[in-house]
């Protein structure tokens, strides 16, 4: 069963950057065939989705509004996803997940969110100070 920790979260001066790891484990997958999902929530906000980087061919996509400061890749080899984001924000901050989906392509952008699966904790919480 696939299981996914983030790591790499931190309290952040505006304008610095910071890269997020998701690592998979778990028996009887192959990370390479999963698409993996990146999203946040920030405190009393609803979860805000942000990436999706496909199984196999490893295509990225992103929600519109996260374009450019958000960049997610993937390492099959050591089990992990990354998320990368430039210019920190004080409003980026939140707790960031990162989820899989059946597969091998992303689903639709409106179900980043809430087909996500293996999430194991809390996330890992970005903090961004002005």
């Amino acid at each position: 069963q696939l299981q996914l920790q983030e790591s790499g979260g931190g309290l952040v001066q505006s304008g610095e950057s910071l890269t997020l790891s998701c690592v998979a484990s778990g028996l009887g997958f192959v990370l390479s065939d999963y698409p993996i999902g990146w999203y946040r929530q920030a405190p009393g906000k609803e979860h805000e989705a942000i990436s999706c980087i496909d199984g196999n061919d490893g295509a990225s996509h992103y929600v519109p509004s996260m374009k450019g400061r958000f960049t997610t890749s993937r390492d099959d080899a050591k089990n992990t996803i990354y998320l990368h984001v430039n210019d920190l924000k004080p409003e980026d901050t939140a707790a960031y997940h990162c989820g899989a989906y059946t597969p091998a392509s992303c689903p639709p952008e409106e179900k980043w969110v809430h087909e996500a699966f293996g999430s194991w904790g809390q996330g890992t919480q970005v903090t961004v100070y002005p």
